[in-house]
């Protein structure tokens, strides 16, 4: 979860290693569908599950290492919310967190929070003293920023939920939080210049894993814990991992203050 260091970057590792570009094949059932794919750089084999249950989405994930060692790794969920449904100043969210700390270091050209700053969600600390209320989309002409969130470990479940008032429509993510104790909450408005960027994306990415933050694997290992939690999970020799999770859809005049899994 992150960028390559020099080493990876030199043996073809992109940012969030090869599963985001990996081809992947796609076989239906009664059940639902079933993606799987070999990671080659990785040396992982990725399987996900879907069903359907109602309007919720139940996905189910396993991870094989295919390497005769132990090894860290960073899993994440790279949930990504753009237009329509995210707008400025009206898009709406919740969450099951609790201690939250801004990116080490200045996330961009226009971020606007206070780098490394620890706080309670969902009041981030703005560079210029102010507070950052991350329940409410920003309003701002050009903005970037990146926070991580624990969620609450004494909970059954971890979540958040996002809510498009203009659509009534409302939907949202469960887990449990020992699966994935992190959620980082990604901010990309018109900053990027680059592409594929251009300076006109609009988006929020909501990020639950096993990592806080984007970063090489050499700076998670070296992080080891904060908030007296693990920044990455073992994935052991020639061994397997599993999660699963639920989306979950709602139609609502306003914001569910919480979400479960269906029953």
């Amino acid at each position: 979860f992150g960028g390559p260091s020099i080493e990876e970057a030199t043996s073809g590792l992109i940012v969030h290693g090869d599963a985001p570009v990996a081809p992947y094949a796609i076989s239906e059932s009664d059940d639902g569908l079933r993606l799987g794919s070999l990671l080659p750089l990785a040396q992982i084999r990725f399987e996900r599950f879907i069903t359907l249950r109602g309007r919720a989405v139940g996905i189910r994930e396993r991870v094989d290492s295919l390497c005769g060692f132990d090894r860290p790794i960073g899993w994440t969920q790279h949930v990504t919310l753009g237009p329509p449904f995210l707008e400025k100043g009206t898009t709406r969210f919740r969450a099951s967190a609790s201690q939250s700390r801004v990116f080490p270091s200045v996330f961009g050209a226009a971020d606007y929070l206070r780098p490394g700053a620890r706080f309670e969600w969902p009041d981030a600390p703005r560079a210029d003293g102010g507070i950052a209320d991350l329940r409410l989309f920003t309003n701002e002409p050009r903005s970037s920023a990146y926070t991580t969130h624990l969620m609450n470990a004494h909970a059954r479940t971890a979540f958040f939920v996002a809510f498009s008032p203009r659509s009534e429509l409302a939907f949202g993510y469960v887990w449990m939080p020992a699966d994935f104790p992190w959620m980082g909450i990604w901010e990309e408005n018109s900053s990027r210049l680059g592409p594929p960027w251009n300076g006109q994306t609009l988006t929020r990415g909501m990020e639950f894993g096993v990592s806080p933050f984007p970063e090489t694997r050499r700076a998670m290992v070296a992080r080891g814990r904060m908030f007296d939690t693990p920044t990455y999970r073992w994935l052991p020799a020639n061994a397997s991992l599993e999660a699963a999770y639920w989306i979950v859809f709602q139609n609502a005049t306003s914001i569910p203050e919480s979400i479960d899994e269906p029953t």
